[in-house]
Parts: C-alpha cells; structure tokens; sequence
C-alpha cells in the first residue's frame, strides 16, 4: 500500500493522489483534529483541501495552528478556496478574491497557497478580469497554481483561451464533483459542477484531451459509498441521510451503482467505499480524490483502495454501462 503522486503545474511537490478534506475539522476538538492531520501524513497524504467558508474559518485556522505546530509547511500541499457567495450576493470579483485569499493566508499561518480554487463561478460576468486578479497574486508569490472549483469545462476553457491570448498563467487545475454516482441536484444550492454520468461525457473528454488536473470532490458522493446507506435505510429514514447527499445523489440511477458496487464489493472481500473509491482512480484522467476521514482507520481503508484493480469490464459495469 503506497501512495500514488501527480503533478500540478505551479507546484514543486509531488502531489498526493488522495486528498484529504478537513470539514470535519473543529475548535473544540482540536487534539483529536491534529491526529487526524498527522495520521494523514503518516499514511503518504501530503496534500489538505480547504475552503475559506468551511467550519466559518476554523477549518484553516486548525490546519495553520498544525502546520506551525509541526513545522511542516515546506513538506504540505495547501489547497484552498475562495470567492464562495453568500447569502446576499455573488462574489468572484477581484475585490472578494483578494479579500478570502489574505484572509486565507493568515489563518493558514503561510505566505502561500500551493493551489488556489475560486469556489464558485459567476458565468455573467467575463474571465478576463478573473483571470487578471488571479495572475496579479501570482506575481505577488502569495499563490502557486490556481484554477476554478464548480467551473464547466467551458468556462475553463474560456479562461484559459483568455490566458494565453493576454501572456498570462493560465488556470491549472479544476474541482468539479466526481464519483461513481451522477449529480442529479445541486447538492448545495445552484452552481454545483458534476463530471459524471453519460450526460457530462463532453466534459470528461475535455479534461482527458487537456490532462488538467482535476480533484474530484465528493468522491464517495458525500457518503452515498460509504457502506452506511442502502436503498433499506433510506426508505427507513431518509432525513438520517446528509442533506446535500439527499439531495444530489439518493436516486435511483445511484441506487443501481450502489447495488453493483455492494455486489462487487462481497465478490472481492472490500469495502463498498474502496469499490467506488477505486472506480474514480482508475480513470484515465488526470485525477486527485478529495476524500474524507474520521479517524487512521478510515485514511488507511482509502490507502487500501489504491491497490485495487478493477478491470474495464467491471468499471463499465458499475456505472450501467454494461
């Protein structure tokens, strides 16, 4: 069980395949959040995703607080996120993505983000400007590689067209939702990007003809492969199922892939997670899994999965299309 590494153009270290989310992250747990953290790196994971909105900051806060605590920060990988509207108004405009970033900085406790994702996509507004912004902080050194979080490869390649005419950095990197479940809602409200299911064919084919790397969120489609819910549970108690999972994937398109994948799982003496998980691995895209964990035990289960080989009769199975 090794760790498998890419590459991130901006970004001089290897990066981890799997990533690890930090949601779950919190002040009051803060010893427990940092044998989490450590448990991480001691499995290969060298690589945080975050988010300038999650757990109203704390998510960052923690993760800076570890990072000067381990003096680590040489040996991580930072990916965070910005410019996330709110309850008022959009908010990817340079003003907003510089005011998330330094606010980023210093509750990481770094003077730079490894990989800077603009959260959400405002599709009204033009890339140029955005891009512009972007490139004005790379100068600065306070970001290494940036790209766009919920961006359609459209809009990607709008903003990397615009790039290359002006001279400038282009985005290299993108995280859309990715698993073995097709996003049929918004899992939180509009302008949530799937790359799933035969309807975003288009869009896997870009990121496979471009080799952009793309960190998957959701890649057990927010607990949907866990092995906890089954179409039993569900029809038992249905409000006990995270809303965004609820809302996005507990249909019955998902429920068939979570039956193959239960069966196929009993077939090979895995977990259902490490089925799904290994489904999004193995395809061939330039692809990093977000991943969550509760605890060592959970990071190794997602380690295992990287050494489970599938072949193409059983991936085309598990997504129903064989």
């Amino acid at each position: 069980m090794a760790m498998q590494f890419g590459r991130v153009v901006g970004v001089d270290l290897p990066v981890s395949r799997l990533v690890l989310g930090t949601m779950i992250l919190r002040p009051d747990a803060l010893e427990e959040g940092f044998a989490l953290l450590d448990a991480a790196v001691a499995a290969g994971l060298n690589t945080l995703d975050l988010a300038w909105v999650y757990g109203g900051g704390h998510s960052e806060r923690i993760v800076g607080q570890w990072l000067e605590a381990r003096g680590n920060r040489s040996q991580m990988v930072i990916l965070t996120k910005g410019a996330h509207p709110n309850g008022d108004r959009q908010r990817v405009t340079p003003w907003d993505i510089a005011a998330d970033l330094h606010d980023s900085l210093a509750r990481l406790r770094t003077p730079y983000i490894d990989i800077y994702l603009l959260h959400r996509d405002n599709p009204a507004l033009p890339v140029g400007p955005i891009v512009e912004a972007l490139n004005e902080h790379h100068r600065a050194g306070r970001i290494r590689a940036f790209g766009g979080s919920n961006w359609t490869h459209d809009r990607l390649q709008a903003a990397n067209d615009y790039a290359a005419d002006q001279g400038l950095v282009p985005f290299t990197a993108s995280s859309p939702h990715y698993s073995l479940a097709e996003q049929v809602d918004d899992p939180w409200g509009p302008g949530c990007v799937g790359v799933s299911g035969p309807a975003q064919e288009a869009a896997r084919a870009w990121y496979a003809a471009t080799d952009l790397p793309l960190f998957a969120y959701s890649s057990l489609a927010r607990g949907f492969f866990s092995g906890r819910i089954s179409r039993q549970s569900f029809v038992a108690n249905p409000d006990g199922i995270d809303g965004a999972c609820r809302r996005a994937y507990c249909h019955e398109v998902n429920f068939q892939r979570l039956d193959r994948a239960t069966e196929l799982a009993a077939a090979k003496g895995v977990s259902v997670a490490q089925v799904a998980l290994a489904y999004v691995l193995q395809q061939p895209l330039n692809l990093f899994a977000l991943v969550g964990a509760a605890n060592a035990a959970e990071i190794a289960a997602n380690v295992a999965a990287l050494d489970l080989e599938l072949s193409a009769a059983e991936l085309a199975w598990l997504d129903l299309r064989a």
